[in-house]
C-alpha cells in the first residue's frame, strides 16, 4: 500500500523516498547514532510532508510503525522535524474495513505537530487486493478502494503546496519568542557586568561615554521587538 501511494505521489510531480523500518533498533537512548536512525531522522528534514501507513493489529497502529516514530524527536535544539508538515494517513486490514489505526496516527500527527489532511484511507481485506502479495513491484488492483487512495494523495499534494511556504510562519511562536528574549536579556546583563574591575575603568581614548550609553539605549529597545511584533504589548 506505501508503494502504491508513492507511485501515486511520484504521477503526481512529487519526489518520494519510502523508509524500509527493517533493522531499525528498539527506541532506546544509546543507538542516536545507529544508521538506520539517522536515515530516519535525514529524511524527515528533508521532507514537505509524510505518509504514514500501518496496518491494524489488535484494534491499532503496530509497534514496528509506532518505533519509526518514536525515534523521531519533537524537536533537536531549535530543529524540529516534523513540525509545520502536511501528513497523510493510511491503514490496511485483515479482515473488514476498520478506522482504529487511522484515528491512532490522527492523534499522532497531532502530538508531532503536523497538520493531518482531513481524508484518509482504510483498506480491508489486503491480502485480495493486490496482484501478488508481498512484492513492492504488485499493483492495487483497480476499485473503488484505490479510487479513494488517489483521492487521499491528490488532497495530500494540494496541503502540502499550500503549507509548504509556512514552515516558518507554523514554527514561530510568542512563548518561544518570549523565553528566547529573556535569554537574551541575562546574556547582556552577564556580558556587561562579568569583571567588576572593569566597570570602574574610564572609556576608552576617543569614545564618549554618552555616545556609548545612548548606544545601549537604542539595543535595548531594539530587543523589544521580535520578528515585527512587539512582544512587550501582546
Amino acid at each position: 500500500m506505501a508503494y502504491e501511494a508513492s507511485r501515486i505521489l511520484h504521477r503526481l510531480g512529487c519526489d518520494v523516498r519510502v523508509f524500509d523500518p527493517t533493522h531499525l533498533p528498539v527506541k532506546n537512548d544509546v543507538d542516536e547514532k545507529n544508521e538506520k536512525v539517522l536515515e530516519l531522522r535525514a529524511l524527515s528534514l528533508w521532507s514537505d510532508g509524510h505518509i504514514w501507513c500501518t496496518p491494524e493489529q489488535h484494534g491499532t497502529l503496530t509497534g514496528v510503525f509506532k518505533n519509526q516514530i518514536d525515534w523521531i524527536p519533537l524537536s533537536a535544539g531549535s530543529v524540529r522535524p516534523t513540525q509545520g508538515r502536511t501528513l497523510s494517513i493510511i491503514q490496511v486490514n485483515g479482515g473488514s474495513q476498520s478506522f482504529n489505526a487511522v484515528n491512532a496516527l490522527r492523534i499522532l500527527g497531532r502530538w508531532m505537530r503536523m497538520f493531518c489532511i482531513p481524508n484518509q484511507s482504510s483498506l480491508p481485506r489486503a491480502y485480495a487486493q493486490f496482484t501478488d502479495e508481498g512484492d513492492e513491484t504488485s499493483r492495487l488492483l483497480p476499485s473503488g478502494n484505490r479510487d479513494r487512495l488517489v483521492d487521499c494523495m491528490e488532497e495530500f499534494v494540494k496541503y502540502t503546496i499550500l503549507l509548504r511556504p509556512q514552515f516558518e510562519l507554523f514554527g514561530d511562536r510568542f512563548s518561544e519568542r518570549a523565553e528566547r528574549r529573556v535569554k537574551e536579556a541575562k546574556a547582556a546583563e552577564k556580558v556587561d557586568g562579568v569583571d567588576g574591575s572593569q566597570l570602574d575603568k574610564p572609556p576608552a581614548a576617543g569614545i564618549d561615554p554618552g555616545k556609548q550609553s545612548k548606544g545601549k539605549e537604542k539595543a535595548g529597545t531594539a530587543t523589544d521587538v521580535v520578528n515585527g511584533v512587539n512582544v512587550a504589548g501582546l
